[in-house]
């Protein structure tokens, strides 16, 4: 669980999955920052593909 009142310098971080770049919690991941992998839709519409099988179908 975060703490109430983050400020800069105290943010989590975390390493995106497609780029390998940090990046820092924001306000809008508050209720699924567990669940983030991503620094920004860029980077999730460019995910590397888990199964390549179901990608080819």
């Amino acid at each position: 669980m975060l703490p109430a009142k983050l400020r800069k310098g105290q943010l989590p971080t975390k390493i995106c999955v497609t780029c390998g770049r940090p990046f820092e919690y924001r306000k809008k991941w508050r209720a699924n920052w567990d669940e983030v992998k991503y620094c920004g839709e860029k980077c999730q519409r460019n995910r590397p593909a888990s199964n390549p099988e179901a990608a080819a179908a």
